[in-house]
């Protein structure tokens, strides 16, 4: 039920299955539907924004807790696909939009909107603030926000604002009707963990004390596109064991720039590829594929685990790739410092959003990793960057072992 009051934007944030959509779908039907199945409610145009159009179209409308399964046969609304929106008996219209084109909505008005998974949202500041535009029908337009929390500028700033409410819910409050399957593996697997806290209770988590980076760091290095680039690196951190119980095995994408000086150099991370593999066999197949994907140079793989069985593995998959054994001399925090400094000069650059990797990252301390298990994730991002602009680029790669 929506809370009592005068305000604007409703934020309803919760975990994984808590609940959320069903929450918007009931709220929109509150607001369009009247006492009788032809009479008007409090809002006559809707907007409906989901990170994309087939996901507000999927999830929002057609959904196993969206819109058309919520309402009742003689209040359903008809689906229009052509025009992409609802209409309802009464005349009321629900128009679907895509978070990813912001100009989109430039001159339709609404008097009531639902947004879902804001945090998500790759272009989620200027889709809102066009939205915030829209809202001018109506003696009162309101906004609902569901959303699992994440630590965003967007949804920070909307949570501070006096016309913002808030309600929370973890995904245990709805284990009434979820798989006994899905909760006990999620939390066995996350319960404690930082990523179990913002997936699983939802809340809204800040970074960490004394971590080498900031979300608002890693926001400033977000680039839309990837440029040309001179070599592409693959960097591989191997599990300890090779089972379905071991640590993710972090695989990392990189391009580099090695255009002028070496301070002109820049790094683009591309992709995170990594895998919880069940079998040494499965992350190098993972990591020869992303080599593949994205006509990689060069493959690095951190060995002081594996030693000669890591690059024994990788060429059971491809002989002929392009191999570079990397080994540790320092503590994770040690070898994380100068890589970290590379983003603070403006040199690192994310061509996307890399939730789970920049998760691990804002948990990196002098002190070491503040999060739960290991930071594979970046121990596979700082041996690509140290790769790519740290360690001398010798053609055919002259070093047999770089350390680090």
């Amino acid at each position: 039920m929506p809370p009592s009051g005068d305000w604007r934007s409703w934020v309803i944030m919760g975990g994984r299955g808590a609940g959320k959509t069903r929450a918007g779908s009931e709220w929109v039907r509150l607001m369009v539907e009247g006492s009788r199945p032809l009479e008007s409610g409090r809002a006559k145009r809707v907007a409906l924004v989901g990170e994309t159009y087939d996901q507000t179209r999927d999830v929002m409308v057609f959904g196993d807790s969206g819109i058309l399964a919520c309402c009742p046969p003689d209040r359903k609304p008809e689906w229009q696909a052509s025009k992409r929106k609802l209409v309802w008996p009464n005349g009321a219209e629900a128009q679907c939009f895509s978070a990813s084109e912001p100009e989109a909505l430039r001159g339709p008005q609404f008097d009531a909107a639902w947004v879902d998974e804001l945090a998500k949202w790759k272009k989620a500041q200027d889709t809102w603030d066009m939205l915030q535009f829209c809202l001018r029908l109506g003696n009162d337009p309101k906004c609902v926000v569901t959303t699992t929390p994440r630590n965003v500028d967007v949804l920070k700033d909307l949570l501070a604002r006096e016309s913002t409410v808030q309600t929370h819910a973890p995904t245990h409050a709805n284990r009434a009707y979820l798989a006994d399957s899905f909760l006990a593996e999620v939390e066995s697997r996350y319960e404690g963990s930082r990523l179990g806290r913002q997936e699983l209770n939802g809340e809204l988590l800040e970074d960490v004390q004394g971590a080498f980076w900031t979300s608002h760091m890693l926001g400033a290095c977000r680039v839309k596109e990837l440029p040309e680039v001179d070599r592409v690196i693959v960097a591989v951190d191997p599990p300890v064991t090779g089972h379905a119980g071991s640590d993710e095995c972090g695989i990392v994408v990189i391009g580099v720039t090695h255009q002028g000086p070496r301070a002109a150099w820049r790094a683009y991370v591309i992709e995170d590829a990594s895998v919880a593999a069940s079998s040494p066999l499965e992350w190098a197949q993972a990591a020869v594929a992303a080599m593949k994907r994205h006509n990689g140079d060069c493959l690095v793989a951190e060995v002081n685990q594996g030693g000669d069985m890591v690059k024994q593995i990788v060429r059971q998959v491809d002989p002929m790739i392009r191999y570079q054994a990397v080994r540790a001399t320092k503590g994770k925090s040690a070898r994380a410092e100068p890589i970290a400094a590379l983003y603070e000069q403006g040199r690192v650059h994310h061509c996307g959003q890399f939730s789970e990797l920049e998760d691990q990252m804002v948990q990196m301390t002098l002190q070491g990793y503040a999060g739960k298990g290991s930071p594979d994730r970046v121990d596979a991002l700082v041996w690509a960057l140290f790769e790519g602009m740290i360690a001398p680029t010798t053609p055919g790669g002259a070093a047999a072992i770089r350390t680090l």
